[in-house]
């Protein structure tokens, strides 16, 4: 049984971020690729909630300018602004974006046109707290998020960040 599998018959939400945190902790012990450490981030992210449609990274690839990063789901807008869109608010004020329904936020970026709610959460590398990406949960339901969402994101979003700071790799 892959590690994923296992996480979704944990039903509570808290218990299953706890779950899929500790997972993510042992499976990335070590590691400093950045690039691994978000696709293998984004997949267990991806497949452990069902009502997650797309899971992924925009990376920090020059200053006030976001690029798509790995990710699961559908294709993703390949740049994205910090002046424009949920993603670039995140990255502009760093700090989490929640919207429960996208049609409601007048700066939406519809890369894909079955997005009704998502969540943006700051990837920051430690020391210095650099902004370093940003992790992307968008669901096609409206108003699927809960503070349970926010809270395992959070824990998730600082551990990439403590991964993220031995590597040599900056944005």
């Amino acid at each position: 049984m892959s590690a994923t599998s296992s996480y979704l018959e944990i039903v509570s939400k808290t218990e299953r971020y706890a779950a899929l945190e500790a997972g993510l902790r042992a499976m990335l012990d070590g590691e400093r690729d950045p690039v691994l450490i978000m696709s293998t981030v984004a997949c267990e992210l991806h497949h452990a909630f069902d009502y997650f449609d797309w899971t992924g990274f925009y990376r920090v690839v020059r200053p006030q300018l976001l690029a798509v990063g790995p990710y699961q789901g559908g294709h993703g807008c390949l740049y994205i602004p910090f002046d424009r869109g949920v993603c670039g608010a995140c990255a502009r004020t760093g700090e989490t974006q929640w919207v429960r329904d996208v049609h409601q936020r007048n700066d939406h970026i519809a890369c894909s046109s079955t997005t009704m709610s998502e969540i943006v959460v700051p990837i920051v590398r430690q020391p210095g707290s650099q902004l370093v990406a940003v992790l992307d949960i968008d669901s096609d339901q409206a108003d699927i998020f809960d503070d349970d969402d926010i809270d395992g994101l959070t824990k998730i979003a600082a551990l990439v960040g403590q991964l993220w700071e031995g590597s040599e790799s900056t944005p």
